[in-house]
């Protein structure tokens, strides 16, 4: 294994949340995609379905929450050399909550955007998740 390889794939969830025919974006802080827009989401937890993650991460994340979640596609791939995730994305409808910028995600300044006018640059995995949403391809491995 190369130096500061992570040694396990940690299973991420996306989520496109949907209100008022805008969707909520985020800039990112800490030093992984530090200034790039993206959707709420984060990693699996031990023992937890994808239905549970989303709609936890939304809540966590953004202080909002979901409804109507429905799968959109999945993922594997590689930014960087030494990290490999599995994204597995969903689209999903606002329910109720007003966004909250929590001083302690790694996201925050949070924003309702047309679809074709959201921040760049955008997180990789939002990339995916964007052109899922556009092109309805469900399957991107190793891309």
């Amino acid at each position: 294994m190369v130096e500061g390889q992570r040694d396990k794939l940690k299973p991420c969830v996306g989520v496109m949340v949907w209100k008022d025919g805008k969707v909520l974006i985020g800039k990112r802080r800490g030093s992984h995609g530090e200034g790039e827009w993206a959707f709420p989401g984060g990693h699996l937890e031990f023992d937890e379905s994808f239905e549970e993650c989303a709609k936890r991460e939304v809540l966590e994340e953004t202080g909002i929450i979901i409804k109507n979640l429905m799968f959109m596609s999945v993922a594997n791939y590689r930014r960087h050399e030494n990290r490999q995730d599995i994204l597995v994305n969903f689209v999903s409808d606002w329910e109720s909550g007003e966004e909250i910028n929590f001083p302690n995600e790694k996201i925050g300044d949070w924003q309702w955007c047309l679809i074709d006018e959201l921040p760049k640059p955008l997180f990789y995995p939002t990339q995916i998740t964007l052109d899922s949403f556009i092109t309805g391809k469900n399957f991107y491995d190793k891309e």
